[in-house]
This record gives structure tokens, C-alpha cells and sequence, in this order.
């Protein structure tokens, strides 16, 4: 936040700065009074807003469509591990096998009821999670008298494991991910602007402006707020959700 508000300060000091330089101009330098108006230049300074803007959308829906791909792909792969591992679980030991297959089932339990809602509010996910990961590396520790295939099943234990806990990782820095504040500041700005230089600088026929006005106004409106139900990549509208647990573990 205190970022957004400097960069306002700077935005609001720079469009100052060139008001005054307009009035120094028009009080110092006036205009003669045969020269004809010009509106090219008005023409071209709304076409310039609304062309920056343009790229400021763009900007800002590149970069939460980017997030939400990468929350979908890091949710696939967690549980695509989880599962690979209470699949390999059959292959360890009684004691092993059943405090992997336990272990696993309560994880996924916990990431759907209890990680999810906080995931959404954007709050800490909490060390529960990271301490289930701990037991279920503790369940690949094999007694001596393991067997060859014991053992190959625990190295690639281990492996899904890296795979779970590099996911994990992902998933909790996309739940805390969120658009700048200072991108946040020219999407508004942006759009204020490119619809009142369309009041400003609109054609004259009346039916036609409002037409026009209320198609801008409304897509703009349109794209701010899908960009901000993006920028939640684990919301309830478009975000992510749980389906990919919930199919591998039925709890």
C-alpha cells in the first residue's frame, strides 16, 4: 500500500507539473486569436491513453492468467505425488506401508478442509502440513531386512516426496501471490481516464456518444473486475479447486 500511494503522489506531482506548464504557456506565450483551434492534438493525446491503457490491461491479465496457470499445475502435480506414493506404499513393509498409506490420507484431507479456506483468505497454510510431510518421510526408513524391491520402492518414495514438497512449495507462494498495488493504481486511473476523454473528445451525435461511452465504460468494468477474481488463483469463481485430491483420496 505504501507503494501505491507513492506512486500516486508521483503520477498526481508529474500531471501537475504539466498543468502548470500549460497555464505558464497560455499566460507568458498566449495564442493568437486568428489561429484556428487545433484538436489533433487532443485527438492524439486520447488515442495515446487509450493505447497506454491498452497495454496496462494486457500487462495485468497476462500476469494473472500466468499465476493461476502455474496454481493449477503445482495443485495437479501435489496430488499427482501424493497418490504415486500411497501407491508405492503397497510395496514397503506392514509397519512402513500403513503409516504411509495413513499418513497420506490425512494429508489430503487436511490440504481440501483446512488448507483451501485459508488458501482463499490468503492466510499462512500453518506447519501441519509440512509436519505431515516430515512422518511420511519418516515411513520411508526401511528395517535391514528390507528386500531389493523394498528398498527401489522407498528411493522412489523419496522421489515422489521431492516432487510433493517442491508442489507444495509452489501452491503456498501462489496462495500469497496477488497483483501490484501499483498495476492495481493504473488499471483504475487508466480506465477513469480513457472514458472521460471519451466525454471530453466524443463525436457529436448524442445517441451515438452514449452508445460508444457505455460500451467502453461497461468493458472496461468487464476486464477489472475478471482480473480481479483472477488475481485470486484459489478464489471460488475461477480459481483452482480441490477436484484433483478429492479424486485420488474419497475422504
Amino acid at each position: 500500500m505504501p507503494d501505491a500511494l507513492q506512486s500516486l503522489a508521483i503520477v498526481l506531482g508529474v500531471a501537475m507539473l504539466a498543468a502548470a506548464a500549460v497555464v505558464a504557456k497560455g499566460r507568458f506565450f498566449p495564442a493568437d486569436p486568428d489561429e484556428e483551434p487545433r484538436e489533433d492534438v487532443a485527438e492524439y493525446i486520447s488515442m495515446m491513453v487509450g493505447v497506454l491503457y491498452a497495454l496496462v490491461l494486457g500487462l495485468a491479465l497476462v500476469t494473472v492468467w500466468d499465476t493461476n496457470s502455474q496454481a493449477s499445475s503445482h495443485v495437479q502435480a501435489e496430488a499427482g505425488a501424493l497418490h504415486e506414493i500411497s501407491l508405492l506404499a503397497e510395496t514397503l513393509p506392514p509397519a512402513q506401508r500403513d503409516q504411509v498409506r495413513t499418513v497420506s490420507e490425512q494429508y489430503a484431507h487436511h490440504v481440501v478442509a483446512t488448507e483451501w479456506p485459508r488458501m482463499t483468505s490468503r492466510e499462512s497454510l500453518g506447519p501441519e502440513g509440512w509436519t505431515m510431510l516430515d512422518r511420511l518421510r519418516s515411513g520411508t526408513r526401511l528395517p535391514a531386512t528390507a528386500t531389493p524391491g523394498q528398498q527401489l520402492a522407498a528411493q522412489e518414495l523419496l522421489s515422489q516426496l521431492g516432487t510433493l514438497d517442491e508442489a507444495r512449495r509452489g501452491r503456498e507462494a501462489d496462495a500469497q501471490s496477488s497483483l501490484s498495488p501499483v498495476l492495481w493504481l493504473g488499471l483504475i486511473l487508466g480506465g477513469v481516464l480513457t472514458v472521460a476523454f471519451m466525454f471530453i473528445f466524443g463525436i457529436q451525435r448524442s445517441f451515438t456518444h452514449v452508445v460508444m461511452v457505455m460500451g467502453l465504460a461497461g468493458l472496461i468494468t468487464f476486464l477489472v473486475l475478471l482480473i480481479h477474481q483472477l488475481d485470486s488463483p484459489f478464489g471460488e469463481v475461477l480459481g483452482t479447486d480441490a477436484s484433483a485430491f478429492a479424486r485420488y483420496f474419497h475422504r
